[in-house]
Order: structure tokens, then sequence, then C-alpha cells
């Protein structure tokens, strides 16, 4: 039952690409809701993981990498950066302590800044530092503005975490109960699906190939069997990026659903049987009419 006195807010997680907002994400919401990735750009949409704490209702939205963008994809990705968090009631603003913190840090606060918006600066990867370091990192983020709070974590170890999320919780508004007690996402379970895949892919390819690839789930239905049955596209932008996703003899797309499908089942509690395909879809990254058709119409 909802108390009679609710709080509630948004908050998005914002920084440059690769400081470990969706890891974050996850751990404040105690749930996986994002994928994560150890390539840039991983997130490509605002998901929103949701918190239910007692009194209290807090929804994080993940939001891509903020960075100089080169293609059409990028400057959407970043116009829902910016639309995310010009309409929260507060923003972390993450910077990754064991890279250090640069100019691509600075572009992001000066532009959040702007926003006008509540902001606490998460120094985040602190499992990666001496405790000197930290001091340091601490004094550095300290430069880039003025902050409501400088909290360090770590959001793969969950150091920290805790003490944030306390903080996060103790600033929302008096507010409604925006998404029902025990969701934690408000992603539709085929675009999960998709995603998941994507994440499986990630880990198998290099540097240059994971920007190139989408992942579109077409048939989600569950058989009269009990099987939840699902047919995802797996969209490249190049007729020889094809057979990279594919792999020798279909290894690499084989392994890459079979890790997806046991994800699935485990989250979904049922047997799956997943049925993946490799399309070209050339440039898709750089033409709008492709942007739109896999859903990247911002």
């Amino acid at each position: 039952m909802k108390p009679e006195v609710f709080r509630s807010g948004f908050v998005a997680v914002v920084g440059r690409p690769n400081v470990g907002k969706s890891t974050l994400v996850n751990a404040l919401v105690r749930t996986k809701v994002a994928i994560t990735s150890s390539k840039p750009q991983t997130t490509r949409g605002s998901i929103r993981g949701i918190l239910n704490a007692g009194d209290v209702q807090v929804v994080f939205v993940d939001t891509p990498g903020y960075h100089k963008p080169r293609t059409l994809l990028g400057e959407r990705l970043n116009e829902l950066v910016r639309a995310a968090w010009s309409s929260v009631d507060l923003v972390l603003f993450v910077v990754d302590g064991r890279a250090g913190i640069g100019s691509g840090d600075a572009r992001v606060a000066q532009d959040v800044h702007g926003a006008g918006c509540p902001t606490f600066c998460v120094v985040n990867k602190i499992d990666r530092l001496t405790g000197d370091k930290i001091a340091v990192r601490l004094v550095e983020a300290s430069e880039l503005g003025d902050y409501d709070e400088f909290v360090p974590i770590s959001a793969a170890t969950g150091d920290g975490v805790g003490l944030l999320r306390d903080l996060v919780t103790a600033r929302m508004p008096h507010g409604p109960m925006y998404y029902p007690e025990g969701m934690d996402s408000d992603m539709p379970p085929p675009a999960f699906v998709a995603e998941l895949v994507r994440e499986k892919l990630l880990a198998r390819m290099g540097d240059e190939l994971p920007h190139s690839i989408a992942v579109v789930t077409e048939e989600f239905e569950e058989r009269d069997d009990g099987v939840l049955e699902i047919d995802a596209v797996i969209f490249v932008e190049r007729e020889s990026q094809k057979g990279m996703v594919i792999g020798r003899g279909g290894e690499t797309l084989k392994a890459a659903g079979t890790e997806a499908r046991h994800e699935i089942e485990a989250l979904f509690g049922c047997r799956v049987f997943v049925r993946l395909r490799v399309k070209v879809e050339k440039d898709w990254q750089r033409r709008e009419y492709a942007l739109a058709r896999l859903g990247f119409d911002v």
C-alpha cells in the first residue's frame, strides 16, 4: 500500500562514454535493467530503472554517453541525453576515476550546468584507485564546477552505492507513484531481449564493429507448449561485417544466441527458443530512414 506521504522523482545518469553509467543504474535499482559492455556507446536509448524504497520511488534514466558526434546516430543520442537532463529532478554526473577527468568531462559538465538542474558528481571506479588517488580525483572533479554532492563509488563492487542511493532518495520531492510497485523497468520485453543479444555480440567484437551493430526483435510469442519463441535480426552496415558477426561456421552467432537464451530463461522463468539472423542495412548510422526503421527516430 502506498504511504499517505509519498515522494518520487526522475534522476538522469549522464556522462561521457564508458564511465560506467549502466552498471551504476543496475546497482542502484539492484537488478539488471540495462546492458553493459567495455565498448563505448553501448547504451543507445533512455533506459529507465525503477527503485521502490518504502515511501519513495526513484526513476533512474540511463543515457547514452555524451560525446562529439560523427554520425547522425551520434547526434540523435546526444539529443536524448540533453532531453533527459532537462526534465528531471536530479542529475548524476558520472566521471571515471580510473581514467581521470579530462576535456570530455568538462564538456559534459558545462552543458549540464547550463540546464540548471541539481546535480551530484559521482566519481566511479574507485576500486581501481588507492586512497590518495581517490582524493586527487575528488579535487579534480570539484574543478569542474559546483555540485550538491561529490560521491566516490564503485558501481562494479557496490562500494559507496548505498550512500549514493540514500542521498538520492532523500532529495526526491513529494509526488505520485509513477510505476506499479514491483516494476523495475519500463522497457518492453522484446526490446530488452534485443539489447541482451547485442550485449552478447559486443563481448565478442573488436573495437570498430560494435558501433555498426543494431538488433531488432521481430517475433516474441509464447507457443502452445509454453516455450517463448524469439526471432531477432542483427543489422550491420556492410557485407564484410555480416561474416564477422556470424563467425566461422556460425560459431560467433551461435555462442551469442546461446548466452542470450540462458539469461532470458533465467529472467523470464521459462524455456526459450532464440532464432538469430543477420542483415545488411548499408550505412544505417548515417541515414534518416534507416535510423527510423531501426527505432532511433528521436
